[in-house]
């Protein structure tokens, strides 16, 4: 029987980072202990013991005579929660038998953070694009037998190919981004489209579609393929009181829920950095009570939606992971610090 040992990607930061006004507040219904199991994250371990599961990190940061290496967890292990001079600390046990099937094929992905599948794309494409990306990307000028759109296997011309990168990636022509607040650009967004393979050299280059995860023809661009980005992700609330809106639902949908992604109208420039956690609220309206000649309004308070996690930052522009969601989360919803 071969050990499993799931590596968990954990980076802390300064101890500032994560020094917060009082110790994280143990959840009502907190169970003694859980079985780590593979497809665990640190948040989702989290909220099984905490009210705010965004901060294990000061949980496993303060109990390292506990666990004395948090990076490493085996699945089958037992954490349980103590209640330490009123600051709660996780220690694990001694590992339980699981199924057989768990132990017969080593984990070949570590056990990460926050749920990586759902961000994977936006760390190996480049979404968010220079202004000038539709004057200087590549792009396709002609298709094979003259078809309006490709799919895998088919032959793509592409014109201002001057790098020799055996893969590209396909897409749409960069769309500003508005801030819903001061209807300013603040961003250019490209579509993702799929893959394509350089076959010759030229002017134009041929290339072949590997993958088209939607429809590809003429006038897309093409950006050379980059290998994926290892981030460790410890989740910790901004210094600074940042605040904003939800610029965009990714995706094309009106409205997000848990493990979503949004983008925000608030970047680098702004105090943003990767790590983050804001929490997201719906802006409450004004409400007029009409009463003989006369009109009292009231302005509604807003209603807290969930919590949103920054794993990618540009200058001006940010994307977040929507970690709980008590209600969709929308265009015009207001961040900030939780």
């Amino acid at each position: 029987m071969r050990k499993i040992i799931c590596s968990l990607l954990v980076a802390l930061s300064s101890a500032t980072a994560f020094a917060q006004s009082a110790p994280p507040a143990i959840a009502g219904n907190a169970p003694d202990r859980h079985v780590v199991k593979p497809g665990d994250t640190l948040w989702g371990i989290a909220g099984l013991f905490l009210k705010e599961p965004w901060r294990w990190p000061e949980v496993w940061r303060l109990n390292r005579e506990q666990i004395r290496n948090p990076h490493l967890i085996y699945p089958g292990q037992i954490v349980y929660l103590d209640d330490f001079g009123g600051s709660p600390r996780l220690r694990v046990g001694q590992p339980v038998k699981l199924s057989p099937q768990i132990y017969e094929e080593p984990v070949k992905e570590p056990i990460a953070s926050i749920p990586h599948k759902a961000i994977e794309p936006f760390l190996t494409k480049p979404i968010a694009v220079e202004a000038g990306f539709n004057d200087i990307a590549p792009r396709i000028v002609g298709t094979e037998e003259g078809r309006v759109y490709l799919s895998a296997g088919d032959t793509a011309y592409v014109s201002g190919v001057t790098e020799n990168k055996p893969l590209w990636n396909v897409y749409r022509p960069a769309a500003p981004i508005r801030d819903p607040e001061t209807k300013q650009v603040i961003g250019y967004e490209a579509e993702y489209l799929g893959d394509v393979k350089l076959v010759r050299e030229g002017e134009p280059a041929t290339f072949q579609v590997v993958s088209a995860q939607f429809e590809i023809g003429k006038g897309d661009r093409l950006v050379p393929a980059r290998l994926p980005e290892v981030v460790a992700y410890a989740p910790h609330a901004p210094e600074q009181d940042i605040q904003g809106s939800v610029a965009r639902i990714v995706g094309g949908v009106a409205s997000s829920g848990r493990h979503n992604v949004v983008l925000l109208n608030r970047g680098s420039n702004d105090g943003v950095e990767i790590g983050h956690v804001f929490a997201a609220y719906l802006a409450g309206t004004k409400v007029d009570i009409r009463k003989d000649q006369k009109v009292d309004t009231y302005q509604l308070p807003d209603e807290r939606s969930g919590l949103v996690f920054v794993f990618r930052v540009y200058d001006n522009i940010s994307y977040a992971l929507v970690m709980d969601a008590k209600r969709p989360i929308t265009v015009g919803d207001r961040f900030r610090k939780p």
